[in-house]
């Protein structure tokens, strides 16, 4: 199936991304009466470069939450959960992935190779981040596209120890189905494009580069060097 891409790239996706949390925040507000304090937190690494724009729309610190798919020990194109630095864990729910054909030790060590992927990134990433209490703000949990949801959902179940006053899922594409699941993970499902066919998060953009590490960095350090201005 041939798809049209909707986005130029990440960074055009995501100044479009912050416009319509922009709005809906300022919807909240209005009808609460009390003004959101938001942190935005990205999924690197692609993730970031989506995530930038919004914080600075926003002005707001950006920080991260890696976490990364766990891969099926018998193939390692196909995702069976996702695992966060801290050690939030989902699974997916088909049991054929989960169960048939692989043994509770092989899950395990696809589990702890998963973990220590997003421990390192984590590590690499995490010293250019701005450090400011997640307790009783808004954050807004941004990535490139979800496919699955299972990477986002346990980036949000670890955010969700840090008690935030809400949690939204922001991404500028995921599949309409997801939706309704996702809300068990979000106050708040925020995306641009849902459509009802959905292959692959690349499909909808012309250009989607591998983002490497050091290039994440800048991504960060860039929204950091603002935020800390004004400390």
């Amino acid at each position: 199936m041939l798809y049209n891409p909707i986005f130029q790239n990440r960074e055009v996706a995501g100044e479009k991304l912050a416009e319509l949390i922009r709005t809906q925040l300022n919807k909240q507000a209005a009808e609460s009466g009390l003004k959101p304090s938001p942190i935005v937190y990205a999924l690197p690494r692609g993730g970031l470069p989506v995530a930038l724009p919004v914080a600075r729309l926003l002005d707001c610190p950006l920080k991260i939450e890696v976490a990364k798919k766990i891969t099926h020990p018998r193939n390692e194109e196909l995702a069976i959960g996702a695992v966060t630095a801290s050690g939030s864990v989902i699974w997916s729910n088909n049991r054929i992935f989960r169960f048939r054909f692989d043994s509770r030790e092989k899950r395990q060590a696809s589990l702890n190779l998963a973990m220590d992927c997003a421990k390192s990134l984590e590590t690499q990433l995490s010293r250019a981040c701005s450090q400011v209490s997640a307790e009783g703000a808004t954050i807004i949990l941004i990535d490139d596209g979800i496919a699955t949801g299972m990477t986002i959902a346990a980036a949000a179940t670890a955010l969700r120890k840090l008690n935030p006053a809400q949690i939204w899922l922001c991404t500028p594409v995921l599949p309409q189905k997801l939706i309704p699941w996702l809300h068990k993970w979000g106050e708040q499902i925020i995306a641009l494009a849902t459509p009802e066919s959905f292959l692959s998060v690349s499909n909808f953009y012309v250009e989607f580069p591998q983002i490497e590490t050091e290039e994440a960095l800048r991504y960060i350090e860039q929204q950091s060097v603002i935020t800390g201005s004004k400390e």
